[in-house]
């Protein structure tokens, strides 16, 4: 790596989170952001943060990997966009850490493939939260212990996805913890359709979308005179950079896909 640094391209750059994963680059001392690709990109630079000069911007990858050439591009797109930025960037030889959501499990699959064919990691994650990450792993402990959950989770207004992604993960690892599905209660009389949410292996499951709200996963467990609640917010999207950069750096070491920030902290153990 030159100089030591992760040199840094992000996928989505003019989004939200786009833009907050640059402001994290360009702040860490061991990488290097080198440029991003946006399909609303209306200029071909981009100014740093951190004042530090320009960077190149293109509408799409292949335009950008023709002007740069990243260690790794970090993506932030959405379900389709995502598996195109990804295998545009493996067949690049370019490593690719993608926090999108909506990308179905059997694209997941063939990037997977794709991945170890050409040995270029990729790391793709729901979420970047360390708190998030951690009730996952948390709830498929404790879902060995009772038979009824409800999962709600909530997220600003402009989400397009429901249930999110780090929802139905969550969803997965209760399921794959208690071994068998939940015990769901079904309303004798449902007065408005869909009340009770959508349901996974037992799980009934709630999203609320409202502005105000960032990111909101809440687990209650229900078993005879006792509740059991495991509640994380993610109060603004700097709460998912610690998880992004770590992401960076770990993918720097792999070869193959990783699916979930839990296997790069060591908690599918």
């Amino acid at each position: 790596m030159q100089g030591k640094k992760h040199l840094v391209a992000v996928n989505g750059v003019l989004g939200r989170m786009g833009s907050t994963v640059l402001a994290a680059v360009s702040a860490a001392p061991d990488m290097e952001p080198v440029g991003g690709a946006d399909v609303k990109a209306a200029a071909s630079t981009l100014a740093r943060p951190d004042g530090k000069g320009q960077l190149a911007l293109t509408r799409d990858l292949s335009a950008l990997f023709k002007e740069r050439k990243p260690h790794v591009i970090v993506d932030f797109t959405n379900g389709e966009a995502a598996v195109q930025a990804m295998e545009t960037a493996i067949y690049a030889g370019v490593r690719v850490v993608s926090g999108s959501t909506g990308v179905r499990p059997v694209e997941l699959e063939r990037i997977g493939k794709l991945a170890a064919q050409k040995k270029v990691g990729v790391i793709s994650a729901s979420n970047f939260a360390l708190g998030a990450v951690l009730l996952g792993h948390l709830a498929g402990i404790a879902a060995r212990y009772f038979d009824y959950v409800d999962l709600i989770e909530s997220h600003h207004e402009m989400k397009v996805d429901s249930p999110s992604g780090t929802a139905l993960s969550i969803a997965r690892a209760m399921a794959q913890g208690r071994g068998k599905p939940f015990k769901s209660v079904a309303s004798e009389k449902e007065t408005l359709v869909g009340t009770r949410g959508g349901v996974h292996d037992g799980i009934n499951v709630h999203s609320a979308r409202m502005p105000g709200r960032v990111a909101r996963h809440e687990v209650v467990f229900g078993a005879t005179g006792q509740t059991l609640t495991i509640i994380h917010d993610s109060i603004n999207r700097e709460s998912f950079m610690p998880g992004v950069l770590t992401a960076i750096r770990h993918v720097a070491t792999i070869d193959q896909m990783v699916v979930g920030l839990d296997k790069v902290l060591g908690l599918e153990k």
